[in-house]
C-alpha cells in the first residue's frame, strides 16, 4: 500500500501522549540511540530500555522499532521480549509471534559491493555497513566526500538495478522493494497493532515513508531533531533524551 504525499505543518505543541489507543513505532538511530562515528558502536541511551519497557506497557504490547539496521543486530540492542521489527528500512519484517518476512538480496548487490570495496580503499573517514540486503557507505567522518560518494553510489545503482535510499552522512544501495512506510501499514494490518491509532518517532529523510503512513491512517510522526520544511511528521522532540522524557511521560 502507498502512503499519501501530503505534507502537514509541524506542531509547535507537545506529542500525544501514549494511550490505550496507540500502537508506537520507532526508528533507533538518532531516536533511541544518539548518532555515532561508527554504527558498530551504538547503543541505547541512558535510561531508553527502562523507558521503552514503560511504554510498551502503557500500550498493551504494540510497540515495534522500524530501522534501517538489519533485524539481526536490532534484537540485540533493544532486548524486550514479543517486540516487533522492521530491518533494512522495512525490507525485513519480524511479527510479535516470530513470523519472519523478507525477500532475497537483490542480485547486483554482489557486484556492487566488489566496487564500493574499492571505492572506500584507501580514503580515510569512508565506511562500508553490509546488512546482507543492502550496503550502506557512510561518509560521516569524511563530510567532503559527499559530492564524490553521492555520484559513485548513483551511477552503481543504475547500473546493478538497485535502490538508492540516503539519510545523514550516509547514502545505501539496497535491494528494491518495502520502505518503513510499507512496514508500518503491513504491522497496522496485523495483530496486535491493528484496530489502534499509529504514533511514529523518526529523525531522519529515511523515516518520511512512515511518517505519511501514520497520519494516513488516523495517527501521528513525530521528527527527532530540527524540524525539516516538507517533512510529513506532524510533531516535533528536540533530541533523543525529550524521546525518553517522552515515552515516560514526562515530556
Amino acid at each position: 500500500m502507498s502512503s499519501s504525499s501530503s505534507v502537514l505543518a509541524i506542531s509547535p505543541t507537545l506529542p500525544p501522549p501514549l494511550s490505550a489507543k496507540s500502537s508506537l513505532f520507532l526508528d533507533f538511530d538518532g531516536t533511541l540511540a544518539e548518532i555515532v562515528p561508527k554504527p558498530d558502536d551504538a547503543r541505547l541511551a541512558p535510561g531508553m530500555l527502562d523507558a521503552l519497557r514503560l511504554a510498551a506497557a502503557r500500550v498493551d504490547g504494540r510497540i515495534a522499532l522500524l530501522s534501517g539496521r538489519a533485524i539481526e543486530g536490532l534484537v540485540l540492542l533493544v532486548p524486550i521480549p514479543g517486540l516487533a521489527f522492521a530491518g533494512v528500512h522495512g525490507l525485513q519484517r519480524r511479527y510479535p509471534d516470530g513470523r519472519v518476512e523478507a525477500p532475497p538480496p537483490h542480485s547486483g548487490l554482489a557486484a556492487a559491493r566488489t566496487e564500493l570495496l574499492a571505492l572506500v580503499g584507501g580514503q580515510p573517514g569512508l565506511l562500508l555497513e553490509d546488512k546482507g540486503l543492502s550496503i550502506g557507505l557512510h561518509y560521516r567522518n569524511a563530510p567532503e566526500q559527499h559530492a564524490r560518494v553521492s555520484e559513485a553510489a548513483t551511477a552503481l545503482a543504475q547500473r546493478h538495478g538497485l535502490a538508492i535510499q540516503t539519510g545523514k552522512m550516509v547514502i545505501e544501495l539496497r535491494t528494491p522493494g518495502a520502505d518503513k512506510g510499507d512496514a508500518l501499514h503491513a504491522f497496522m494490518a496485523a495483530p496486535p497493532f491493528a484496530g489502534h491509532k499509529p504514533l511514529f518517532i523518526g529523525d531522519d529523510d529515511t523515516d518520511e515513508a512512515a511518517f505519511r503512513a501514520a497520519v494516513l491512517l488516523g495517527g501521528h510522526g513525530i521528527r527527532v531533531g530540527t524540524p525539516a520544511p516538507g517533512s510529513a511528521a506532524t510533531y516535533a522532540l528536540p533530541d533523543v533524551a525529550a524521546v525518553r522524557r517522552w515515552l515516560v511521560g514526562d515530556a
